[in-house]
């Protein structure tokens, strides 16, 4: 009986001894381990991308005779309410602006209205800083 008493002593001080070391070491690779740094470093961000600006347009009619009006109308995408839209005219293989201006509505909407006097196929955009609508032809009789 002695010996019985005497060998769970014994493997009970090497369980627990056992079982610290294995604590212990693990506990030290934890902490050993690299730790994420609490401040995002600037290789890892990523800038948010901008949603791309654009302007739609369409001319009320295709054919006017010289010295009526025109009115171009449609809608943008991703301009704040309020911003200045102008309009162009292809002439001499540049882009002119022409004095009709207006400002996108609250719905993203805008209509403005030019007199074209120049007689031919007139080439008409509208324009907010660099974002351009798609070309619309007027022909000018």
């Amino acid at each position: 009986m002695h010996l019985t008493l005497r060998s769970r002593c014994v493997r009970g001080v090497a369980v627990g001894a056992l079982s610290a070391a294995l604590v212990s070491a693990g506990s030290a690779g934890a902490f050993a381990a690299p730790r994420p740094s609490p401040m995002p470093t600037r290789t890892h961000t990523e800038m948010p991308t901008r949603a791309a600006e654009s302007i739609t347009v369409r001319a009320n009619h295709r054919s006017i005779r010289a010295g009526e009006s025109v009115t171009l109308s449609g809608r943008t995408a991703h301009l704040a309410a309020g911003s200045r839209l102008t309009v162009q005219h292809l002439s001499n293989g540049r882009w002119t602006t022409l004095r009709a201006t207006t400002v996108v509505k609250k719905g993203d909407t805008y209509t403005v209205s030019t007199k074209l006097a120049v007689k031919g196929k007139q080439q008409l955009r509208v324009v907010h800083g660099n974002t351009h609508s798609a070309t619309v032809t007027v022909d000018v009789t």
